[in-house]
């Protein structure tokens, strides 16, 4: 067990010295105010004196005032200044209610109610200043739950410790703050402010909010400078700008935050919140009117509509949901199990709005027996007055449709389907391409060209081709021969990529190789009418109906020519054909010529000048 009485002897023997010590003490600090006669007196009240030298003295500091100024001894290199201190630097004015004064070195430290001055334009605020002419910087303290605060006009810079490097005028701090103006409030790490440029520069962890009301903006990154007067942030390092309108991704560039304009460099990317981005290596971005502007390598991607424009330079409207793409342009349609590529050295996407009237009856004119299973399907309209069982009411209903326009060289490319032309459209929501301007069509061996083609898609295939002029199809059945039909009106139908069917009205000409059993070619069918009609089965022709009259011929192909295995308008154009989606960019412009300049094509000319001989054979598809 502990000796309990030897335990108390010690405690008070220890509280006994204690006292000792504080009476000691407050001996030596009487001895010390009493002044000894014939020595200097070191603790007496003594009035500042005021220096003749420059006050305006760059990189020194003068005592301009105080109530009491006194030295503790003389082994003490400062003095004691309290009540109503005042410090002068240049044109730079320090108070405080008690400081520490070196004189010699001019340093000062400063203690309560600690404010720097300059002009009316410039006050710092703070509970302690450390600062030393060697090195012009003074360091300002707050005390704990209080924070240091700089104000320059309508700028406010709050932290627990702050640096004034009075040499360059530049404050700053390292331990986290917050800087404010009319506009945004700034918070990160590292911050610094030069009240005469306005810039201040933030590192680590920086966060930009608005203080515009019902404003969303954020902005994060690791490093940002920040104009308080003109509210522009510019972007040194990966930054992310989000607000209720989107997201802007960027490594380098400027955001004016009173504008909404930014210009963004370094590969940025826009993302709306409607499912587009727009990507780029520049980008101007006016977030208020919904407009960007990018160069270099840029997609705009429609997540939504799933679908994709790539190109050199690009504009886009967001207001308008439209876009202009040049330079290397390609749109990408991925909404079909199959990809849609499309190429023209201009490209267009604009959405289409139509209001169109729909009948619809009024809820006083719904039976009991069918309100339920009609007011699924039809929009209730309020009327002012009950309606007849039998009336019916007109509402205006808006459907929406997004194009896409190539112009020109236009070539494009699916893997059932690949075309040329010099102009097309493609109407998202219909699944057509409207193609102008000598358009040609490749589907598996068949080419398909005229004025106009108009190629509906259904799902992930083509199933319609229309061709309402100068209509022409050839099928390359191998070496020289062509399966052909032309006519002024053709209408294609295809089934997974194979032709299944065709109308043709209008000065109709065939020309048709029947194979054999044997899988040769030894004759050739040709026939004329005003329409024709035709099924087909895995490549082989079915069922040809030609009406109302007809002309029909069948030659050995031993009694014919060359040049009588093409109709009039024949063409055969394989080097124009896109082979894949990466085909598509830099397009064949033109077709090879000889070196007469003429245009060639893979028909040989014939030589012989005598017609052939004619038969009917029973053993190719009847012509009724």
């Amino acid at each position: 067990m502990p000796d309990n009485s030897n335990k108390k002897r010690y405690n008070d023997s220890k509280q006994s010295l204690r006292a000792l010590l504080a009476v000691v003490m407050l001996a030596l600090l009487a001895i010390l105010a009493i002044p000894t006669t014939g020595q200097t007196q070191s603790h007496v009240q003594i009035k500042p004196t005021i220096p003749t030298a420059n006050r305006y003295e760059r990189g020194r500091l003068f005592l301009e005032g105080a109530d009491r100024l006194y030295k503790p001894g003389a082994w003490v290199d400062y003095q004691i200044l309290t009540g109503n201190v005042r410090f002068r630097r240049g044109d730079m004015y320090m108070y405080c209610d008690s400081a520490h004064f070196y004189d010699g070195e001019g340093a000062v430290q400063a203690f309560g109610n600690i404010k720097m001055e300059q002009g009316d334009t410039l006050f710092v605020y703070a509970d302690m200043l450390e600062y030393n002419d060697s090195t012009q910087l003074a360091v300002l303290y707050a005390n704990p739950g209080k924070k240091v605060r700089l104000i320059n006009r309508d700028v406010e810079l709050r932290t627990d410790v702050f640096n004034y490097d009075m040499k360059i005028e530049l404050g700053y701090y390292e331990v986290g703050g917050q800087l404010t103006d009319r506009q945004n409030r700034l918070t990160s790490v590292y911050g610094e402010y030069d009240p005469n440029s306005k810039v201040a520069g933030f590192r680590h962890k920086v966060h930009l909010t608005s203080r515009s009301k019902g404003d969303t903006l954020n902005i994060y990154t690791e490093a940002l400078q920040y104009n308080t007067t003109t509210h522009i942030a510019e972007l040194s390092e990966p930054s992310t700008i989000i607000n209720r309108d989107g997201t802007i991704y960027t490594n380098q560039g400027t955001y004016n935050t009173e504008t909404t304009i930014a210009d963004l460099l370094d590969r940025s990317t826009v993302v709306t919140t409607t499912g587009k981005t727009l990507t780029g290596d520049t980008i101007f971005y006016n977030r208020k009117l919904g407009v960007g502007r990018a160069w270099g390598d840029i997609i705009l991607n429609d997540t939504v509509n799933k679908s994709m424009i790539t190109g050199d330079y690009g504009f886009y409207n967001e207001l308008t949901d439209s876009a202009v793409v040049t330079g290397h342009a390609l749109a990408v349609d991925y909404s079909s199990a199959d990809t849609l590529s499309l190429h023209g050295d201009t490209i267009r996407a604009y959405r289409v709005i139509t209001i169109s009237e729909v009948p619809v009856k009024p809820i006083a004119a719904i039976n009991d027996s069918t309100a339920t299973a009609e007011a699924t399907t039809e929009a209730p309209v309020a009327a002012d007055k009950p309606a007849a069982a039998d009336s019916v009411v007109t509402v205006e209903v808006a459907d929406t449709t997004h194009h896409i326009v190539a112009f020109p060289n236009v070539r494009f490319f699916r893997r059932d389907l690949q075309g040329v032309c010099d102009s097309m459209t493609f109407v998202q929501k219909d699944s057509l391409l409207h193609m102008n301007g000598s358009p040609v069509v490749w589907s598996d061996q068949r080419q398909i060209f005229g004025d106009i083609i108009t190629v509906h898609m259904n799902d992930s295939t083509a199933d319609r081709v229309h061709l309402p002029k100068n209509a022409f199809t050839a099928e390359l059945l191998g070496e020289e021969y062509f399966n052909q039909i032309a006519g002024r009106e053709m209408t294609a139908y295809l089934s997974a990529g194979t032709l299944r069917h065709i109308d043709l009205s209008g000065n109709v000409q065939i020309i048709f190789f029947p194979m054999e059993q044997d899988s040769t070619y030894n004759k050739m069918a040709r026939a004329e009418s005003s329409f024709l009609s035709a099924d087909f089965n895995e490549k082989t022709l079915e069922r040809l109906k030609m009406w109302p009259e007809s002309s029909e011929t069948i030659t050995p192909l031993f009694l014919t020519r060359r040049s009588m295995y093409y109709l009039p308008d024949f063409k055969w154009l394989p080097e124009r054909r896109p082979k894949g989606h990466d085909d598509l960019v830099e397009p064949r412009r033109k077709e090879e010529t000889s070196d007469s300049g003429e245009e060639t094509t893979t028909e040989e000319t014939a030589t012989e000048d005598t017609e052939p001989a004619t038969q009917n054979e029973n053993d190719i598809p009847p012509i009724d």
